[in-house]
């Protein structure tokens, strides 16, 4: 993190979030961080340089970004990547064949097709447990388990792991502890502050906010396996270009205003669908009958966007909502300013086998929705308008 000013109070996030890695450029006074399109930089003489010698390794519109990152998610280091599944399957490049992870069994479908068609063929091992129940992460710890790897909400059950417990868990056998916190974004939930070792984001979503640019993240405090990483970052190469850097530290500027929309409108829509006759099920750790709803309020400032739901009918009813909408446009993707709908089951989850989502509730026709910043009103006449036939 940048060091702190004791002249100055300490800044607050939405302050940080514009600030921090993101002062003036010094040569012109720019008060945008500038776009360093370059592949290189020249050297006084051999190995002798400024902190810069090639972008792969390291280039300061990146650096700006890190330092915002790291600084909003309370870590003392951050690497930036080009995706989110970047930062992913560099997190797991520290580990080796005859290691163990725990994994949440909700979870992003890319995600989970990294582990099983991926690492699975270099020797890692993985269990997939309903880590919500904490008596399922400890009965699937060995002396083998290096990783207990969690999302908070999940993807896209929204379901709650209690981050303290899991990363006792982890850490009473000599494990790490990763969270993805990408449905929650930094504003509303800081896994390092609850002990959890590392915090991963695939900063596509909320934190640039735009869907205009893919990237990752991964915020962590440990300096060896900060320079672990970062050296697996540098040899496998999943870096963001300069642009891309920029368009994240842009968006990164207003993620305090747009996460207080995102909440608040989806609030309104969990409950507009929980009291809507044709809908059977909604999942909003928001709402008090969440089974999550106490754990998420003790570890989350806020409930964020996201909300899937469930319509009596099955999946043939869930196609005709989709068919339905106007302003939910059917996408992947989430965390922007513009709401989104899909049906993970043929979509963001489609390559999980149809038995594994079975055996984690994901039902074939549940409606995931990324709820936007757009006038709440006319969000729920869209869904009153996909919900009622006609």
């Amino acid at each position: 993190m940048p060091r702190k000013n004791h002249d100055q109070p300490e800044m607050r996030f939405a302050t940080r979030a514009i600030h921090v890695g993101q002062e003036p450029e010094p040569a012109t006074g720019a008060v945008t961080v500038p776009v360093y399109q370059t592949s290189t930089f020249a050297q006084a003489a051999p190995g002798v340089h400024k902190g810069y010698d090639y972008s792969r390794t390291d280039n300061p519109t990146r650096t700006a970004l890190q330092k915002a990152l790291a600084s909003l998610e309370s870590a003392a280091h951050c690497l930036a990547f080009s995706s989110g599944m970047g930062a992913a399957t560099t997190a797991m490049l520290v580990f080796r064949k005859g290691d163990h992870v725990v994994s949440s069994r909700d979870l992003y479908g890319g995600t989970h097709r990294l582990f099983r068609r991926g690492f699975e063929n270099f020797g890692i091992t993985f269990s997939f447990v309903d880590t919500s129940e904490l008596k399922e992460i400890e009965r699937a710890m060995t002396r083998q388990t290096r990783l207990v790897w969690i999302e908070s909400p999940t993807n896209p059950l929204l379901r709650i792991t209690d981050i303290r417990a899991a990363a006792r868990i982890a850490h009473s056998r000599g494990a790490l502890c990763l969270v993805d916190n990408t449905f929650a974004s930094p504003f509303f939930q800081r896994p390092l502050s609850l002990g959890a070792d590392l915090v991963l984001h695939s900063t596509t979503k909320y934190i640039a906010g735009h869907a205009d640019v893919v990237g990752g993240a991964i915020c962590l405090n440990e300096r060896s396996l900060y320079e672990r990483l970062k050296f697996m970052q540098n040899a496998a190469g999943a870096t963001p270009s300069p642009f891309d850097c920029f368009l994240t530290l842009r968006g990164l500027k207003t993620l305090a205003l747009r996460m207080r929309e995102h909440e608040k409108n989806a609030t309104r829509v969990a409950q507009f669908l929980k009291d809507h006759p044709r809908v059977r099920r909604v999942h909003y750790p928001g709402q008090p009958d969440h089974p999550g709803h106490e754990i998420a309020a003790s570890q989350m400032s806020g409930f964020s966007g996201m909300v899937s739901f469930e319509v009596k009918g099955g999946v043939s009813e869930a196609r005709r909502v989709l068919s339905r909408f106007r302003l939910f446009k059917i996408a992947e993707s989430l965390g922007g300013v513009e709401s989104l709908v899909e049906l993970p089951a043929v979509m963001t989850h489609a390559s999980i086998p149809k038995e594994e989502r079975k055996k984690t509730g994901l039902a074939e026709g549940l409606i995931r929705l990324s709820v936007g910043i757009e006038d709440a009103e006319d969000l729920l006449q869209d869904l009153k308008r996909a919900l009622d036939r006609p």
